[in-house]
């Protein structure tokens, strides 16, 4: 095949989307060598990196400026930059429709802006998680009809789906990437490009393994943690202790793997990715079962949640409708700044709907930042941990609430993630 060499590990790389995987993604190129190209739509992050500026909690300033100093690095908001690289990496989201349908507009939109800027021998590679067939069809399809280049011939298509782990700094170091090529040639290209950055590259048969990979993944976390949330309302109603039950089967060396009750799903991943398969299940004929009952369990303990905060209200005479409720903890994971798909929004509305008046505490997301899902809040700003509520809800496991004395707090306290140490008398899980 013209232009099947392989890429040299210091060639230039292109990254389109610097965000939670773009970004840290780039730099790890950078680190090993590679000049780097950081692409995204939004002009402000490509302003903020050149002036060597992070805008992700968990990625230092000074990384940004080290690598913009010495010329490895270059952010920019034009796709049309691509067409030097050798290697084109695409991590754009993939969202969900409000009808719960995979939005592929960004996996597209992207293939076709890249289309016309296609040389021969380039890769091309998503990361972006989606259903099997999206690399292979659908995108192959956006970049050959743009380039008048054929896959496999003239270019090389692979996926090799993200495994960032948002706030670990050393994720990409530490984690094997799986990698799978449109051709044979195409997978030998792709996992010479990932073996400079990663410890170990693991090939598998096609860019749709490699999708179902990802997938697999994601279920398996979401269907488990569904398990354990319908376990925690089942328990509760019997007065049995969930995380004391899990702690004593976390006893057992074999044959078990622990997973921890919450507030519901977020992140872009498990409350999203799912999906992507039981839609695409469909086309063959197929009724994802498990996933679709896991979608709903953990859609619905948001509720819950909310009927325990009324419980522990009720508790001191007072309503939902006026009480002045505090959720601690707007990211979805603990100890970063990450908010998508966060059931603390969920909650918000929920009881603001039910006319409770609503403020929030996070030191990681001091201000509501424009979202698909929750613009009506953006914003809105962080308050300090007081008792002028009524009831305070923490919402997400930061170490700062786990380490927080609430044991003189007046007001009722619903602990959804078991991570207060110092508790007041008025203690509700939920």
């Amino acid at each position: 095949m013209k232009g099947a060499e392989s890429i040299p590990a210091k060639g230039q790389v292109a990254i389109i989307g610097l965000g939670y995987v773009g970004l840290p993604l780039a730099l790890a190129f950078v680190k090993a060598g590679s000049a780097v190209v950081g692409i995204d739509r939004d002009p402000e992050k490509a302003t903020l990196l050149a002036a060597g500026k992070s805008y992700l909690r968990h990625i230092e300033s000074e990384r940004i400026r080290e690598a913009i100093e010495t010329g490895r690095l270059h952010a920019t908001a034009s796709i049309a930059e691509a067409g030097e690289a050798d290697a084109v990496i695409i991590c754009v989201p993939t969202p969900l429709t409000p009808q719960r349908d995979p939005d592929l507009s960004y996996v597209l939109n992207t293939g076709a802006a890249l289309a016309p800027h296609l040389r021969k021998g380039m890769l091309v590679v998503l990361e972006s998680t989606t259903y099997p067939g999206t690399t292979s069809v659908e995108l192959r399809g956006c970049l050959e009809h743009g380039s008048g280049l054929v896959a496999g011939r003239d270019f090389h298509l692979a996926f090799s789906p993200e495994r960032e782990d948002p706030g670990n700094p050393t994720s990409l170091e530490r984690i094997p990437k799986v990698v799978g090529g449109f051709t044979p040639a195409c997978l030998r290209r792709a996992a010479d490009l990932y073996g400079a950055v990663v410890p170990k590259v693991v090939e598998v048969s096609s860019c749709d393994t490699a999708e179902a990979t990802k997938l697999l993944e994601n279920i398996f976390r979401s269907v488990n943690i569904a398990l354990v949330n319908e376990l925690k309302v089942i328990y509760e109603a019997m007065s049995i202790d969930v995380w004391e039950v899990i702690a004593a089967a976390s006893t057992k060396p074999f044959g078990f793997m622990p997973f921890y009750p919450g507030p519901g799903l977020g992140g872009h991943c498990i409350p999203i990715d799912p999906f992507y398969l039981s839609w695409k299940a469909r086309e063959f004929g197929h009724t994802a079962r498990f996933i679709e009952l896991a979608g709903e369990i953990n859609t619905a303990m948001p509720r819950h949640v909310v009927n325990r905060v009324a419980y522990a209200l009720n508790e001191q005479g007072k309503a939902v409708r006026g009480a002045k409720i505090l959720l601690l903890g707007l990211a979805y994971k603990k100890n970063v700044d990450d908010d998508r798909e966060s059931p603390t929004f969920a909650i918000w509305e929920l009881l603001a709907a039910a006319g409770a008046s609503i403020s929030y505490n996070d030191p990681y997301v001091p201000v509501v930042r424009p979202g698909r899902t929750h613009g009506a809040f953006a914003g809105r700003q962080s308050v300090a941990i007081s008792d002028d509520f009524d009831a305070i809800v923490v919402c997400t496991d930061h170490d700062a609430y786990r380490d927080y004395d609430f044991s003189g707090l007046r007001a009722s306290l619903i602990d959804t993630r078991n991570v207060v140490r110092f508790r007041p008398s008025r203690y509700y899980r939920a």
